[in-house]
């Protein structure tokens, strides 16, 4: 029987969509389903993500079952930092079927070269500050929070339907242990500095020290491929949905003779908490994460944000900066109870991250793939 594929527009209804994971993952102990609250406020036009971009979500449908889901996107903020006609697909999951994933990919596909778009990339769900790629390793274990989940077939079925890799992506295990002497040493040395002064985020002024981060990060990450910044109104989007979940200990901000020069910031891994609630905060899920996450406590957490200002990362004096926030950030995880991290995601081939990681103790354990094709 053919495969049936329908539009929803943003703003549509959504429960095929959001739905169609319980079927596609309903033997896999290891997907957690993301809450339906935040996927809706995602992919609503309140989302100040569609300021600057328009998208629209597919699913398709097969012998009466919705089998599969996808959405299209097209960010101008993109489009106006790198001029090169690539538009983006994200929220793939399907079952396992050549037919229905390259009826929703050549769905997207069409709706993209529609709009003018030379080639199409993905999975991003929405864009490169979001969930991106395609698990293509690391199966056995739960996501963490804000990364993908797929099935194992998930990125042959995407290579069957003409996409071929442009990036892979690694996320790093990382155990709560002892500090490497030499990383001790670098944490040492820059708390004697007088002009290196570290805080954690302030909860009661959120807003600004997120925006601190953020600025940061922006000038420490802008050379990075895909980049692209966070607007004001996604920053302070941002900084709501965090307060009710950070956790000050899990953040450092680095001031050099007064300005804002280093960051960390890690969250406190809600996807271990949130697993029995099949995606509904409402109207028992919300007591519950928050019993569990203010009381209980999470065991994991996932550092999302390390970085240094250009102007500072050539400077020999405080070359050790980024191992100490590695190691600050480990001492404190350890006083709160965390017993293990994921630092994600970096590129396969940032050298310089990946060799920091690994000094620091990190191992890959799981990969992650994005895909292109030409829509010529």
């Amino acid at each position: 029987m053919s495969v049936e594929v329908s539009e929803t527009p943003i703003g549509g209804k959504l429960r095929d969509f959001l739905d169609v994971v319980d079927y596609v993952y309903r033997d896999d102990p290891n997907y957690v389903r993301p809450l339906d609250f935040d996927l809706e406020q995602r992919l609503s036009k309140k989302n100040p993500f569609f300021e600057h971009a328009e998208a629209t979500t597919f699913t398709a449908y097969k012998n009466g079952w919705c089998v599969g889901r996808i959405s299209a996107q097209v960010d101008r903020a993109h489009l106006e930092r790198y001029k090169d006609d690539v538009g983006f697909f994200g929220f793939l999951d399907t079952v396992d079927d050549p037919e229905v994933a390259k009826a929703l990919l050549d769905a997207a596909a069409k709706w993209l070269a529609r709009r003018g778009m030379k080639q199409m990339r993905g999975p991003m769900s929405l864009n490169i500050n979001e969930e991106i790629g395609c698990l293509i390793d690391g199966f056995d274990t739960p996501p963490m929070i804000l990364m993908p989940h797929h099935r194992a077939y998930q990125g042959a079925l995407i290579e069957q339907a003409g996409l071929e890799k442009i990036k892979d992506l690694y996320a790093w295990r990382y155990t709560v242990g002892d500090v490497p002497k030499r990383a001790a040493k670098a944490m040492a040395d820059v708390d004697a500095m007088p002009e290196v002064k570290l805080r954690h985020v302030d909860k009661s002024h959120v807003e600004r020290d997120v925006r601190i981060i953020m600025d940061v990060f922006n000038d420490a990450w802008s050379d990075n491929w895909g980049f692209v910044p966070l607007t004001e109104t996604e920053l302070s989007k941002m900084a709501s949905e965090l307060k009710p979940i950070l956790i000050p200990e899990l953040t450092y901000i680095a001031d050099i003779d007064g300005e804002p020069a280093a960051v960390a910031l890690a969250l406190p891994n809600i996807n271990e908490l949130i697993g029995d609630l099949h995606g509904k905060l409402f109207p028992l899920g919300l007591p519950k994460l928050l019993y569990r996450l203010k009381v209980k406590g999470p065991k994991s957490a996932r550092l999302i944000i390390l970085g240094i200002r250009k102007k500072y990362r050539g400077v020999k004096k405080y070359g050790a900066l980024s191992i100490c926030l590695y190691a600050k950030m480990h001492r404190s995880a350890e006083k709160i109870g965390v017993r293990w991290g994921e630092l994600s995601w970096t590129l396969e081939d940032n050298a310089a991250v990946n060799v920091g990681i690994k000094f620091m103790g990190g191992e890959i354990y799981k990969k992650y793939r994005l895909y292109q094709r030409d829509l010529v």
